[in-house]
């Protein structure tokens, strides 16, 4: 009975932390945002101060901090991003502070899978390493922040704030250079694959099979490599008009850049079409 009653008690308990929910102490927060053309998101956990000496006691001066709590600060750009004349190539990375009464080193680490610092620090992991000059506030940060601020259409700040601290870290976003190359990509008119896109579309959705054709014709035209798969679209467009002749012509087309390719998928498919296409 005893045993009965210990396993039941065990159950319970069991079943009451899973089901309970209490604020974290140290709660997760997102930031999403926008600078110029390059986005920009960080995940990170919010310490209280609750009354404590933060930098110099609590986050001692001269080592090494996750800056935050729990598993470690990230930040990823979709864009490659300037910081000091250096470049930080697109991607996620864990930050890294560590503090000092006159000058803060900042980190971005290749290996964002830490909970804190890195049990064993790689030098090869540092993508980007700066200083920043910490500043004083006239207010109080309860909770530790990470904002981006002061966006400009090339630039913004990535700011870690708490306590009576703000560091601040520059970056450059290439919005000019993404700029032009998004102009000069729509200016100069559908790519390839577009037309291709536009083929498949029409193709599977049962709809104009006439301009379906067209549309893979300037496909192929726009393509220097003529792939299979464009040759092997043409083909069921022209099978499905009717025009077996033409599709078995186009399938052997296909047939050869894909045996080329050593696509045996590819090469399978067109032998079939190709056998069924020909019968009487």
């Amino acid at each position: 009975m005893k045993k009965i009653l210990v396993i039941l008690a065990v159950a319970t308990v069991s079943f009451l932390q899973a089901q309970l929910k209490t604020p974290a102490a140290s709660p997760k927060a997102t930031v999403q945002q926008t600078v110029g053309l390059t986005e920009v998101n960080i995940e990170y956990s919010r310490p209280s101060a609750k009354g404590r000496t933060i930098f110099g006691d609590l986050v001692p001066f001269g080592k090494l901090w996750r800056t935050g709590a729990n598993q470690n600060s990230m930040v990823s750009f979709s864009e490659d991003v300037t910081i000091d004349g250096k470049t930080l190539k697109k991607g996620k990375y864990a930050i890294f502070a560590t503090p000092k009464a006159d000058a803060w080193e900042i980190v971005f680490y290749t290996d964002t899978d830490n909970w804190g610092t890195p049990e064993v620090w790689s030098e090869e992991k540092v993508a980007l390493r700066t200083t920043a000059k910490p500043e004083q506030l006239n207010r109080n940060v309860e909770s530790f922040t990470i904002s981006i601020n002061n966006l400009d259409n090339n630039f913004a700040h990535l700011e870690l704030s708490w306590e009576k601290t703000l560091v601040a870290v520059k970056f450059e976003v290439p919005t000019q250079k993404t700029a032009m190359a998004n102009i000069e990509r729509v200016l100069s008119g559908p790519t390839a694959n577009d037309f291709f896109g536009a083929a498949q579309y029409y193709y599977q959705s049962n709809g104009d099979l006439t301009k379906a054709l067209t549309y893979v014709n300037k496909a192929l035209e726009l393509s220097p490599e003529k792939p299979f798969w464009y040759s092997r679209l043409k083909s069921l467009i022209q099978a499905k008009l009717g025009d077996k002749k033409g599709a078995i012509e186009t399938a052997k087309i296909s047939l050869a850049a894909a045996e080329a390719a050593k696509n045996a998928d590819y090469v399978k498919m067109n032998k079939d079409s190709i056998n069924e296409w020909s019968k009487k």
